[in-house]
């Protein structure tokens, strides 16, 4: 499809948008500081990236900011002591171990309860849009902070706006939520949020747990009591690529969201799955995540009528990776996917030679072909990427009435 195309549904949606993107200069405080992987300049360069592209120029696109979300929002997820404990954190900057504040991964910020609750909210905005038929498709790529705990801090992630937000358009209507995490890092806070509860299937592709934080995500995690195969999870080996990383993604995400039948897509798009990536050893590429991207995004038009909220998550490779990749997801989300051969601007190239003294990838490729061969067409039983795949296919498909070798 070229950069101008724009996807057949965007005709009929009957939506007053095509994409609501969140986006506001508040949104950069959530960062831990100089040195700590989790830096706002992600958020910003990719936003600048996306802009630049002319993708959010456009009468069918709504840039929005967002106010922090309340004390009482955070409750339908958040134990209310432990948003005390972040106030506290933020305001008087009180540690508190035991809740994860204060922390190597999760330092102690002075915005701290207010730019993580504005992310929340900026999540909260997109599901409620989308579930309201105010818009088509949502992005928040300040979204995606999958490791929170209703009582701790984790993982980078202070507070977890994909779960608040999922609570929020269940209590307001909808039958069934899909989560679907490609992420290199498993996606523990909201599957275990939701461990019980069958109206939300947790769907989590990511690096194996016996590698990686947070060494959780095995296939025998299928869900809890009365909620056996809503939660599902592929641990792929550690340096898997483009190959073996789509053929995960195809041979179990599709399968598992249809049966599955959400009324609510919620995707998250960690990009730290990526070679260049500093915190995972996964050889995944730009092209591929774009590829991912799409079937994601075709598979809420044929399964959730187009209601779709996309997140960022990980990533940080903040230069080369993170701002491509996610400008690539927001020309997806607005029907106007970028052809992978575009140069990048030479107003952003200008930008980051100017702020990081060095070039930055000038196109919006990795020139990876991102091909891959459907599970279709057979599985062998000595390759490694194959028995992680069939591992999950085996332990969860039965559980969703699903055949794990024919389906």
């Amino acid at each position: 499809m070229a950069a101008t195309d724009a996807h057949p549904a965007a005709r009929d949606a009957g939506a007053a948008t095509t994409l609501r993107a969140g986006w506001s200069t508040e949104l950069l405080g959530y960062d831990f500081g100089f040195g700590h992987p989790m830096t706002s300049d992600r958020i910003d360069l990719a936003i600048a990236l996306a802009a630049q592209l002319g993708l959010l120029d456009r009468p069918d696109v709504e840039v929005v900011g967002a106010r922090a979300a309340s004390d009482e929002v955070l409750a339908t997820v958040h134990d209310p002591a432990y948003v005390a404990a972040v106030h506290a954190a933020a305001e008087h900057g009180v540690p508190d171990l035991a809740r994860g504040l204060g922390t190597r991964d999760d330092p102690l910020f002075p915005q701290m309860h207010d730019a993580a609750a504005r992310v929340v909210a900026g999540t909260l905005d997109a599901v409620r849009a989308v579930w309201e038929r105010r818009t088509q498709h949502a992005v928040n790529v300040g979204g995606g902070l999958h490791h929170a705990r209703p009582g701790a801090a984790s993982g980078f992630c202070v507070y977890n706006d994909a779960a608040v937000a999922i609570r929020d358009v269940l209590a307001s209507g909808a039958r069934r939520v899909a989560y679907v995490d490609i992420d290199a890092h498993h996606g523990d806070g909201v599957q275990d949020i939701f461990w019980d509860d069958p109206r939300v299937l947790t769907v989590s592709v990511h690096e194996t747990g016996h590698a990686l934080f947070p060494g959780t995500g095995y296939p025998t995690e299928i869900g809890g009591r009365g909620a056996e195969g809503t939660a599902v999870n592929v641990a792929l080996p550690s340096r898997t690529g483009d190959a073996g990383w789509l053929r995960a993604v195809d041979a179990v995400v599709p399968a598992v969201v249809r049966e599955f039948a959400p009324d609510v897509l919620v995707t998250q798009h960690g990009c730290d799955t990526h070679r260049l990536d500093p915190l995972a050893t996964l050889r995944v590429s730009v092209d591929a995540q774009r590829v991912a991207a799409h079937l994601l995004h075709d598979l809420a038009h044929e399964v959730s009528d187009g209601r779709w909220v996309a997140l960022g998550g990980g990533g940080y490779a903040i230069l080369d990776v993170v701002p491509r990749t996610w400008a690539h997801l927001l020309g997806i989300a607005s029907h106007r996917p970028v052809d992978p051969s575009t140069p990048v601007p030479e107003e952003w190239l200008a930008v980051v030679r100017q702020r990081y003294g060095r070039e930055a990838v000038a196109r919006m490729t990795d020139d990876a072909p991102a091909t891959f061969v459907p599970w279709s067409r057979g599985y062998d039983p000595a390759d490694d990427v194959d028995r992680a795949i069939r591992a999950t296919r085996a332990a969860v498909f039965p559980a969703l009435g699903l055949d794990p070798d024919l389906d």
